[in-house]
């Protein structure tokens, strides 16, 4: 265990380390950052990723993001929901 968790005095400050990754998709690059929450809002899905750009975004804007209980699971749903709709920017 990271001992920057002990930093958290409440679990209202949703302290949580954030990780950065970087994807192309059709030429374009997206950011990714996932959130490792130490009291999450939900106990199973301790990790949430989001990505920087929305896509589909003449129809319906959609923001690409994961949640899972592990950092590979967010990511890997977060890069799945970035294929799911263009990118109309």
């Amino acid at each position: 265990m990271s001992d920057w968790r002990f930093a958290q005095e409440n679990p209202a400050e949703e302290l949580c380390q954030l990780h950065h990754f970087s994807m192309k998709h059709n030429g374009l690059e997206f950011v990714i950052t996932v959130r490792e929450y130490i009291s999450p809002p939900d106990p199973g899905m301790k990790f949430f990723a989001q990505a920087d750009k929305q896509t589909n975004q003449k129809t319906a804007a959609f923001t690409p993001v994961g949640w899972g209980p592990t950092l590979l699971f967010a990511l890997s749903e977060c890069m799945r929901a970035v294929k799911r709709f263009p990118y109309e920017g």
